[in-house]
């Protein structure tokens, strides 16, 4: 019978799309993952698939294994994992995906009680706001906003975190603090594209309920928004960005929070900025079956993340600092 190795190669190689995307999943060499496939193909008497030095392709006999060995491994995986859980403790490696800024200031810091209370549980991080293909790196949990969310996945929803305009108290003192969101067109304005698609994150401005895209003066453009932030820090300008990004900077005075004034309900075509939150869900691959520790993982986040203090809204000291700058003039360069 061939050995339940080489089967498994096979099967992450076909999910992954090469050889050496099976061999990242399994912590082995692309050398160990290559022999193998080959040992498993000499066992059953046949070729499984077609490889040349860019691509790989399963022959007839190839398709009919993988359909009858795929499902077959796929229970065996779950039935490792729930038998886990019946000794009372979880086990096994969680490649846990997440965008780099929700990463770096919310999750790590709330790792190391998860693996207190878990010790078996090996988690590795993939910290990056670029594509995951969560089949093929093998990914048991990516943690994403609402606007990249990929269909087909099970989601489940995490924190709903307010996001600010804010801007340097040096910024401005030098060229004004905006009263409604007309002035911000007037303004520097700093905004980050997302790597994975290459699209500006919109601010939310409206126009008697519309959403609406005015023309801005972008000062810069980044792809992670702790660089923009910085950029903003350093006086470069008005950015928009999540609590959990800003509050330290605006606790240490780093930071000035704008408040803009509404516009008024009875002029019509007057520009307004809205409140918009940034919405975190936690995906999974499988509607049908959620591993354990993937369960006790995203269970865990629901527990801590409600009432964390850098996902809610800044207290009414928000509005600390209109007084201190003067208003835009239109003569404010």
């Amino acid at each position: 019978m061939p050995n339940l190795r080489a089967i498994e190669t096979f099967v992450k190689a076909l999910e992954g799309g090469s050889i050496a995307s099976a061999a990242r999943q399994l912590g082995i060499s692309p050398a160990a993952a290559s022999q193998n496939i080959s040992r498993l193909e000499r066992e059953l008497g046949t070729r499984l698939i077609t490889r040349t030095t860019r691509s790989m392709a399963l022959t007839e006999a190839g398709e009919r294994y993988l359909s009858r060995v795929a499902p077959v491994l796929d229970e065996l995986e779950k039935a490792q994992s729930d038998a886990s859980q019946v000794h009372g403790e979880l086990h096994g490696r969680l490649r846990v995906a997440c965008m780099a800024a929700f990463g770096r200031h919310i999750l790590a810091p709330l790792l190391p009680a998860f693996a207190h209370r878990h010790p078996q549980v090996n988690l590795e991080l993939l910290v990056t706001d670029r594509h995951v293909h969560v089949l093929k790196e093998d990914v048991d949990i990516s943690i994403c906003y609402r606007d990249v969310l990929e269909p087909g996945m099970s989601v489940r929803p995490l924190a709903a975190v307010p996001r600010i305009l804010c801007a340097s108290p040096e910024y401005l003192r030098r060229h004004g603090y905006p009263q409604v969101a007309e002035d911000l067109l007037q303004h520097a304005c700093l905004l980050y594209r997302r790597e994975r698609d290459g699209r500006f994150m919109r601010w939310p401005f409206t126009r008697d309920g519309q959403r609406v895209d005015p023309p801005l003066r972008i000062a810069a453009i980044g792809t992670d928004i702790d660089t923009v932030t910085e950029f903003a820090v350093a006086g470069g300008g008005i950015t928009w960005v999540g609590t959990f990004v800003a509050r330290h900077h605006i606790q240490e005075g780093r930071l000035v929070p704008l408040i803009l004034k509404p516009p008024r309900k009875r002029h019509k075509g007057q520009l307004a900025f809205e409140d918009d939150t940034l919405d975190f869900f936690a995906c999974f691959r499988d509607r049908k079956y959620v591993p354990t520790k993937v369960r006790a993982f995203v269970d865990y986040l629901l527990e801590t993340l409600p009432g964390h203090p850098s996902l809610e809204r800044l207290p009414n000291e928000a509005e600390w600092g209109r007084a201190d700058f003067p208003p835009l003039t239109p003569n404010t360069p």
